[in-house]
């Protein structure tokens, strides 16, 4: 009990600097995407960790050019064991540029990212720090793991960090302050995004005979995956979910739809997306061999389509009765 309370008087007493480093990054605008403002975001993340004496390195990511793609790791404590505070510091992108000015209005914090999860980062800094202000003993380390590109599926952040073997080594588990409504969650679903363009010839509407209609075909291609959504979607997770829809496992068209010039022409090209989020109980092999499978049928069928992998990743899972779960909980 001693302990916690020199804790919350330590945060009690930072909470004034923890909400100004919070607008601070709100105000960088790191919409993914398509990856701006990377490398500032991640300079004032470096400059609080300097200032609070966290130890950190900065990993770039290579190969990304003008929009290049950074990760921060920094440790509190010493020994092998880590437990480790994940999260990321892009957003999504922004309809109105007022969204990055930051303000709070009856004790909350209102912007973008202020909930996903710029806050959340804010919280583990401070956390790693107020642990070494107030000399808590630990057996073994906290890890701070701050990526960019989690919005887009993590090829430039927690994907390559895993590629380079540095991703929760020595790890004994991982936190994530996303939000979740207060309720700890012990599972993720696992994605399989695709983008697939269907190809025809143009031609003006009164020739249409000599054009190929890229948007019947596409009709088609989502006609076939509409049966198979069907199909997906009466699975359920064992994992206790609330409420009980979120059970169902997920396929989604259409997240984003482009195609055709004009009203007056055949379209030569429709590109769409298929975003497939399956249950912890299902195979990411599996799962993505039924969709490329069903779209091979397609074109067998004489579609020209092409077909692209923007992101995929495994589901996961943690017992309820696990040590960190029930700590947590």
């Amino acid at each position: 009990m001693e302990m916690l309370r020199a804790f919350s008087g330590a945060l009690e007493s930072h909470k004034k600097g923890m909400l100004g480093f919070c607008q601070d990054l709100i105000r960088i605008a790191t919409e993914n995407p398509p990856g701006n403002h990377y490398r500032e975001c991640i300079g004032r993340i470096r400059f609080e960790m300097d200032r609070l004496g966290l130890r950190h390195e900065v990993v770039e990511t290579p190969g990304y050019g003008d929009l290049p793609r950074f990760s921060l790791l920094g440790f509190q404590g010493e020994g092998e064991r880590v437990l480790y505070f994940h999260g990321h510091y892009d957003v999504v992108p922004a309809q109105r540029r007022e969204l990055f000015s930051p303000r709070v209005q009856e004790g909350r914090l209102y912007g973008r990212g202020a909930t996903d999860m710029k806050a959340g980062l804010a919280v583990m800094i401070y956390a790693a720090y107020l642990l070494k202000e107030t000399g808590t003993p630990l057996k073994g380390r906290v890890g701070l793991c701050l990526v960019g590109d989690e919005e887009t599926g993590g090829r430039g952040g927690s994907e390559y960090l895993d590629r380079a073997g540095l991703l929760g080594r020595n790890g004994l588990a991982m936190l994530t302050p996303e939000p979740t409504s207060g309720a700890v969650w012990n599972a993720s679903r696992g994605a399989v995004t695709l983008q697939i363009t269907v190809r025809g010839r143009s031609a003006h509407v009164g020739l249409q005979h000599q054009g190929i209609n890229a948007f019947e075909g596409m009709l088609q291609v989502a006609a076939a995956l509409q049966v198979l959504k069907s199909e997906v979607e009466d699975r359920r997770t064992a994992y206790r979910i609330g409420p009980e829809a979120a059970a169902r496992s997920i396929l989604m068209l259409g997240g984003r739809v482009e195609g055709g010039t004009n009203f007056n022409a055949v379209p030569e090209s429709c590109r769409f997306t298929v975003e497939r989020r399956f249950n912890p109980e299902e195979s990411l092999d599996d799962e993505k061999a039924r969709l490329l499978t069903l779209l091979e049928e397609c074109r067998s069928r004489g579609i020209d389509l092409q077909v692209e992998v923007l992101q995929e990743g495994e589901a996961s899972g943690v017992a309820e009765d696990h040590p960190v779960a029930r700590r947590l909980a």
